[in-house]
């Protein structure tokens, strides 16, 4: 009788056990993943991101990083919320998604409390990279906001390439630059040898910048083959100051219009009408109605990801009415 009482207590607690088995076959697989990982060393102008194992907890601090996630079909633990394109609106409205702050400023006791274990930054948070390096490794995007050029397009590409890397995600990272090449290659094949000559400007609340080939979308001209209406040299994020009289000036045939007000100020973009302006009238742009107002959104908020690339290059072929 007593065997068979200890027989019994030993099937229930079997029982328990295998019941209380934390070891599922997708567990089993993450941490056979985790097992076979080796380290993963890349180095970047701030310095040297070492990540140990697969990051279960990851925050991204700038948009063109939430696309880039995103893409990848990688988790977001936590992100700023303050200016969100459009095409990541759904991150936005995830309540699971927690909200750190402003993408220039950052909330760092909200990201503290989350305890991430990989944090993507851009330039726009390079001045933080110390204290975020110490809480966890830290990738730093190479993108160049200040002056960009041809090699823009393969730092993103090397960038998303990397971020797949570190997530064993290697085939859907080639997948997503695959697409991104058919997309720049055809663009560059319809523009590179047409003769007409473009301009980017930037409207704020009635001022106008112009963003040449030395300028953050400097990849545009050099990379995709637009030409400048206007030979003007000066670098920066943020444009050339420059009046109606410049336009006039150097006469282009399209006018791409960045909406930063729309933005900033949550309104609508502007329409070409809304421009009009006597020496204006005069430009090929008007007469031929080639100023287009393109995606705010995915030009001035991102710009640098995989999205965005893909809209901005869909903007400029409409500009050649070559969509």
């Amino acid at each position: 009788m007593t065997l068979q009482i200890n027989q019994l207590l030993l099937l229930i607690l079997f029982i328990i056990l295998s019941g209380c088995d934390p070891v599922t076959e997708n567990n089993k697989q993450v941490i056979e993943q985790d097992r076979q990982f080796e380290a993963i060393k890349i180095t970047h102008s701030l310095g040297t991101s070492v990540i140990n194992s697969i990051p279960k907890k990851v925050i991204a601090l700038d948009m063109n990083e939430v696309d880039t996630l995103a893409q990848l079909h990688i988790p977001i633990a936590g992100m700023p919320k303050d200016f969100v394109p459009h095409f990541l609106a759904n991150f936005e409205k995830d309540p699971d998604i927690q909200d750190l702050g402003a993408i220039v400023q950052p909330n760092l006791e909200r990201i503290y409390a989350l305890k991430p274990d990989l944090i993507l930054i851009s330039s726009l948070q390079a001045n933080h990279y110390q204290a975020l390096s110490k809480l966890a490794p830290t990738l730093y995007s190479e993108v160049n906001y200040m002056q960009s050029s041809d090699d823009q397009i393969k730092k993103i590409e090397e960038h998303i390439l990397s971020v797949g890397k570190i997530f064993n995600k290697q085939v859907r990272a080639n997948q997503v630059v695959d697409k991104l090449e058919v997309k720049i290659q055809s663009t560059r094949t319809k523009i590179e040898n047409r003769s007409e000559t473009a301009m980017i400007i930037l409207h704020n609340n009635g001022a106008l910048r112009f963003f040449g080939p030395q300028s953050r979308y400097g990849f545009i001209y050099s990379a995709l083959g637009m030409k400048s209406a206007s030979p003007s040299v000066e670098a920066g994020s943020h444009g050339q100051p420059i009046s109606h009289e410049f336009i006039y000036k150097y006469d282009p045939d399209i006018i791409y219009v960045i909406d930063r007000t729309a933005v900033m100020e949550g309104k609508s973009t502007i329409s070409y009408q809304n421009l009009d302006n006597p020496l204006l009238r005069k430009t090929k742009a008007w007469k031929n109605k080639h100023i287009h107002v393109v995606d705010p959104e995915a030009w001035y908020v991102t710009g640098a990801s995989y999205s965005a690339l893909m809209i901005m290059m869909t903007d400029i072929l409409v500009g050649y009415d070559a969509v």
